[in-house]
């Protein structure tokens, strides 16, 4: 019963994030070098709703929408913070994930849109994930170690940086959002970030193929990683968490 109500509070949680996600991502999803957009393509004013509150897309004054449908992305963010909840359990690392899923959500879908990791987005969450991680460390119960999610963090921006200068599938935004990613990892050791890494290219290179095959991409094609790093990385997730 217990863990039931975990997972459902987890999920509730998820879902009542996930509503916020559409608007920042539409104003995050513009090219490099752009600034963040504040009104809507005609130049008129964003509100988010007929009501002006921040839930939903972003909409303008004559009512037209843009961004990110909520329904699929509110029900993502339920279901990956449902699985958390459920691998993780009571362990005091939980707070952690289900704070920093809406954030890697929205990463997430602003690198599908528009091929970018917003530093104003990366940086701050990867301060936050190990600030977060040393508190839930000194917490009974706790499922990992800060030093191996400090060191996590630090190795894996370090391989991600060594890959994006030699390889120009990755963007810098890769290198700064590994920072996150190896802190998360990083917490239920080694074996886990191998596990991720593996995972995160793996799904990352069938998403590539199938574009090629489609017709849609060539090799030369940068393939937004952002959408599969945090993939590999709640594998990794639910991995370390079941593990002994």
């Amino acid at each position: 019963m217990e863990t039931l109500l975990i997972i459902t509070a987890a999920a509730l949680w998820g879902c009542g994030t996930g509503v916020f996600i559409p608007r920042p991502a539409y104003r995050f999803s513009v090219p490099p070098q752009e600034p963040w957009r504040s009104a809507c393509p005609a130049g008129q004013h964003l509100t988010s709703t007929r009501t002006g509150s921040g839930w939903g897309r972003a909409r303008c004054a004559a009512g037209d929408a843009y961004g990110p449908s909520t329904l699929p992305v509110a029900s993502s963010t339920a279901v990956v913070c449902a699985l958390l909840a459920a691998a993780t359990g009571a362990r005091p690392e939980l707070v952690v994930w289900l704070l920093i899923t809406p954030a890697a959500v929205l990463l997430a879908t602003v690198d599908y849109r528009a091929h970018r990791l917003p530093d104003a987005l990366t940086l701050p969450l990867a301060a936050a994930a190990l600030v977060l991680l040393g508190v839930a460390a000194v917490l009974p119960d706790a499922g990992g170690s800060w030093t191996s999610a400090l060191l996590g963090s630090l190795i894996l921006g370090a391989c991600y940086f060594a890959l994006f200068l030699l390889s120009k599938g990755f963007g810098f935004g890769d290198v700064k959002l590994a920072l996150v990613l190896g802190a998360v990892l990083g917490w239920y050791g080694w074996a886990i970030v191998l596990v991720r890494t593996l995972a995160g290219y793996l799904l990352g290179a069938l998403y590539g193929i199938s574009l090629i095959l489609s017709g849609r991409a060539g090799r030369t094609t940068r393939i937004p990683f952002g959408p599969f790093l945090p993939a590999g990385t709640l594998a990794g997730v639910l991995l370390g968490s079941y593990a002994p």
